[in-house]
């Protein structure tokens, strides 16, 4: 499914989430107006590596961000396995690889506009909007 969010369209598999269409809608329109700060949708993680990875985005706290080199340590591998994994994110937004960031730089982003809407998502949870 698509949704909109602060003026792009982001591709998320609804079929890992356990939530209608309208609810997810709904709680995607409220955190982009602020008004929500995580998302209560049961979401199915991916099998294997992917999935470890999607468990250490989902505890990122809202307005802070973990390096790929952070989350790499906490499941001993390397950074760039963690940014293919961040890459291949089917809920982008819900479980929030937006946060995961590169050690000197935003890194990649895989949804909507790329960099652009993650320097946004950022910004938004940090009140620079």
């Amino acid at each position: 499914m698509h949704v909109e969010l602060l003026g792009q369209t982001v591709e998320l598999d609804a079929d890992r989430v356990g939530a209608s269409e309208p609810e997810i809608r709904e709680q995607v329109a409220e955190y982009a107006a602020g008004e929500r700060r995580t998302f209560d949708l049961p979401v199915e993680l991916v099998d294997g590596f992917a999935g470890e990875v999607m468990a250490e985005m989902r505890a990122i706290p809202y307005g802070e961000t973990r390096t790929y080199g952070d989350i790499a340590a906490a499941l001993d591998t390397a950074p760039v396995a963690v940014g293919r994994a961040c890459g291949a994110n089917p809920v982008p937004l819900v479980v929030p690889c937006h946060r995961v960031v590169g050690a000197d730089s935003l890194g990649g982003y895989s949804a909507g506009d790329g960099l652009p809407l993650k320097r946004a998502l950022l910004d938004l949870e940090t009140g620079e909007k």
